[in-house]
């Protein structure tokens, strides 16, 4: 028969805090605590017109709000290849945090039913007693409930740091596709700068040799050509340092490829991922401070005791820490902690806004040396190949053709660079909003 009293009991005390839904000694609700509202706490205003309502933010928006977000990089390009590459290789730590948070969140949904203990006694007579225990909480002061939106929370703050995670592999892996080629263009316009210059110094040495010239003209040449030859090497290797980071980290070769600026790149309406994250924490720590007051006063909980002498039941009163004189400063530091994590948010949001301006503004101003490099380039181009024709009619020097070659070297590197840098911060205004990749994929 034990069986059958321990089933009667667990189901009388579950029952009990159903039926209590009205109030009590002044409207205090006694319903379960997935039911129940918590208790009315002060509150200050926030004087932002940005702030949130993290106390009635609704659980899983963060989730489905990162989701919906579709990928930037054109479809089956070179930088889906890149990106679709860099997640399969992904180590995916995050990807396991997060796993570990909707366990705690699923565990902590069912904090609401009553819990079975047992207990082993010894009698005044020597004799052991057994009982088992079965306790439910009626009013909580909303404490499981803020339990339960900590754990919905700290998934949340998993997911967003999941895709801060994996957008910042992608982004890593592009920018050291976009170093690769940049090497590799910057090391080819090297070269054929130094086979140029090696035809200037095979004629100034043959006029140094019919002492046409003197060999000041012929070590300056010999210096520019140093100079290229230098800055050639350097570029390969950073292209070659660059290829062998990537390589290691995706696991596989990626072919060199022509590659252009993004067409989209900072879809409009969409927050960054810091501040998702940002709103996320502030959830969480509303949450646990909810739980935190709630623990700090008065519960009521109904318990029941089965053993061989029998059933018994009991209402159970009172706080788990006690009433003191340092109890209101304890509540007013934990209500101090809302505010404090409302103000992190718009921290953060002023903190996205400027990292945007900038990387807009250097957008803007890397477009605009593009062009106008192009246009110095062409320009270049054109007095080289006027500079030659009067050098081949004796009405410019060697060293005048070179000076002018050496210029247009110059520009065009400066055009490879700011073509890049464009793409770079393009990928980066991408990666702040999360759209590298597609949420779902993540």
């Amino acid at each position: 028969m034990i069986p059958s009293k321990a089933l009667s009991l667990l189901c009388a005390t579950t029952v009990l805090a159903g039926c209590m839904t009205g109030g009590l000694g002044g409207g205090l609700n006694f319903a379960p605590p997935h039911l129940a509202g918590e208790a009315p706490a002060p509150t200050q205003a926030h004087s932002s017109p940005e702030a949130t309502d993290f106390d009635a933010a609704g659980e899983g928006e963060v989730v489905e709000t990162l989701v919906a977000r579709r990928s930037v990089l054109p479809e089956d390009g070179i930088y889906d290849r890149v990106a679709d590459a860099a997640l399969t290789a992904g180590s995916r730590a995050a990807e396991a945090e997060l796993r570990s948070a909707k366990l705690r969140a699923e565990a902590e949904n069912k904090n609401w039913l009553p819990t079975l203990s047992s207990t082993v006694s010894l009698t005044s007579l020597g004799e052991t007693l057994a009982s088992l225990v079965v306790d439910q909480v009626l009013y909580d002061n909303g404490k499981r409930k803020a339990e339960r939106a900590y754990a919905a929370a700290d998934v949340e703050v998993a997911a967003v740091t999941l895709s801060q995670d994996q957008n910042d592999r992608v982004y890593t892996a592009l920018s050291l596709y976009l170093t690769t080629l940049r090497g590799q263009d910057k090391a080819a316009m090297g070269g054929k700068a130094i086979s140029q210059m090696q035809g200037f110094k095979r004629i100034v040495d043959g006029r140094v040799a019919g002492g046409v010239s003197d060999k000041g003209d012929q070590r300056m040449v010999e210096g520019k050509l140093l100079d290229l030859r230098a800055s050639r090497d350097l570029d390969a290797e950073q292209a070659n340092t660059a290829r062998a980071e990537l390589q290691a980290m995706l696991g596989l070769d990626i072919p060199a490829s022509d590659v252009a600026p993004l067409k989209s790149y900072a879809p409009d309406g969409l927050d960054p991922l810091s501040v998702i994250k940002a709103e996320a924490e502030a959830k969480r720590t509303v949450a646990q401070a909810t739980a935190e007051r709630a623990g700090q006063l008065p519960g009521l909980s109904a318990s029941g005791t089965l053993n061989r002498n029998g059933t018994s039941g009991a209402l159970n009163a009172g706080t788990s820490q006690g009433l003191g004189f340092g109890t209101k400063a304890r509540l007013d530091a934990i209500e101090n902690s809302k505010e404090t994590a409302r103000e992190n948010v718009v921290e953060a949001r002023e903190t996205a806004r400027r990292n945007r301006s900038r990387l807009e503004q250097r957008l803007v101003s890397l477009q605009r040396q593009e062009r106008e490099t192009a246009k110095l380039v062409r320009e270049s181009r054109k007095t080289f190949s006027l500079f030659q024709s009067q050098f081949k009619a004796g009405q410019r020097s060697v060293l005048e053709v070179v000076n002018i070659y050496e210029q247009l070297t110059r520009r065009e590197m400066e055009r490879l660079d700011a073509k890049y840098e464009v793409i770079l911060v393009q990928l980066e205004l991408a990666r702040d909003l999360g759209v590298l990749a597609d949420g779902g994929a993540i």
